[in-house]
């Protein structure tokens, strides 16, 4: 039993971009879904998809990497809010990540967003991790 599923989801991603591997496969959930969602929305990976067959399903996602370079568009994936000490950012004291070139991902009680987009419509909620 996975007692932080977003850290396990973050780890896989990480381990798959230090490996070079194309694709990389995630057990899913809703809140992983939403999160896969917004780093395909800010161009971190190249794309993605839902399986449904199996009782859980599982999320493949198309890593990206600079064609020339073969570096990855995520260099860094940090996890903040852990289930033993979790972290809340209300509007007024939101993280910057690398002064606004990364982004912080929330879970606000409007769904899962940046921290630029939770700014805009004004609301805080749980930082879950930086992406940059």
């Amino acid at each position: 039993m996975n007692t932080d599923p977003i850290a396990d989801y973050l780890t896989r991603v990480r381990n798959a971009i230090k490996a070079n591997h194309r694709v990389v496969e995630i057990p899913a959930s809703n809140l992983k879904k939403e999160i896969t969602k917004v780093l395909f929305d800010k161009g971190y990976i190249s794309n993605y998809k839902f399986d449904d067959d199996t009782v859980q399903g599982t999320i493949k996602i198309a890593l990206k990497y600079n064609p020339v370079s073969k570096v990855s568009a995520i260099r860094t994936l940090k996890r903040i809010s852990k289930p033993g000490l979790r972290k809340y950012a209300g509007v007024d004291n939101m993280p910057r990540v690398l002064n606004g070139l990364g982004i912080a991902i929330l879970s606000t009680s409007k769904g899962i967003m940046t921290d630029k987009e939770a700014r805009l419509q004004n609301v805080g909620g749980e930082v879950l991790c930086y992406v940059y």
